[in-house]
């Protein structure tokens, strides 16, 4: 899962993006926030894999479509749907946050394209940094302060989780046990069913075909729990399903196709 933004787009979530510098932003702290309006409009989510068993007990989770196929939280089946978010970007319910919306407005990133050195850079545009009379100061005395250092250090870790993410949707290429994942819902009294597509999923037929070799790599390497949590999770789609209905957010009239 590469944090580095491409040349002419920024992840998710992010507006700008900007070294934290003592020099520029010396006298400015961070603070807690009790809300996310970023997150409101946001379906998908970003996951590691080492999130799959806390992540999957509220969320399906499912690949990104494509040859990226990047492990996404979803917390709606339709485009500007959150499920668990209220417009006023607060938690409608206790869930499993994240880390890719934890880490948010900071992350790690290429400053130069000749360079693989990572900085640490943050979305200026972002209510939780800034010049605040209250917060943690990101400075004491020019120099980085234990906010700054602990902030440092869980986008370390991130990034490290997305490189074992990385392998271990690697491994599930390798094999070729991905595939375009579907659902078909039907509501009573709908004339014909909701059916998400525009997503990737493991499948279960090709997992069962493994040759014994294959299956013990799984198992040894930790990705056979992943797999089944990811399967298992698959159950939660119908769940967020109902959430929109009684948020009424379901689409209307009843389409024919809509990606998840």
């Amino acid at each position: 899962m590469a944090s580095a933004p491409p040349a002419n787009q920024l992840p998710l979530f992010y507006n700008e993006l900007q070294p934290l510098s003592s020099n520029v932003h010396g006298d400015w702290s961070a603070r807690r926030i009790d809300a996310a309006p970023f997150l409101a409009s946001v379906h998908a989510v970003p996951l590691t894999a080492e999130e799959f068993g806390p992540a999957s007990r509220f969320f399906p989770i499912v690949f990104a479509s494509g040859d990226n196929a990047v492990p996404l939280a979803l917390m709606g089946l339709n485009e500007g749907v959150n499920t668990f978010v209220g417009e006023d970007g607060k938690l409608t319910s206790d869930v499993y946050v994240p880390a890719y919306v934890r880490r948010y407005p900071f992350m790690l990133a290429k400053l130069r394209p000749d360079s693989d050195d990572l900085s640490l850079c943050f979305d200026p545009t972002a209510d939780s940094v800034g010049q605040f009379d209250e917060g943690e100061r990101l400075f004491v005395d020019g120099e980085p302060s234990q906010t700054t250092k602990d902030i440092l250090g869980f986008c370390e870790q991130f990034e490290q989780a997305g490189q074992r993410t990385a392998a271990f949707v690697k491994e599930l290429a390798d094999l070729k046990l991905l595939m375009d994942g579907e659902v078909a819902i039907q509501p009573e009294g709908a004339e014909q069913p909701f059916i998400y597509r525009g997503f990737q999923m493991v499948s279960e037929e090709k997992l069962r075909e493994l040759r014994g070799d294959q299956a013990r790599k799984l198992i040894q390497s930790g990705a056979l729990a992943l797999i089944y949590a990811h399967l298992f999770s698959l159950s939660l789609i119908r769940e967020i399903f109902g959430r929109q209905m009684q948020l009424g957010k379901v689409p209307v009239p009843v389409p024919l196709a809509q990606d998840a």
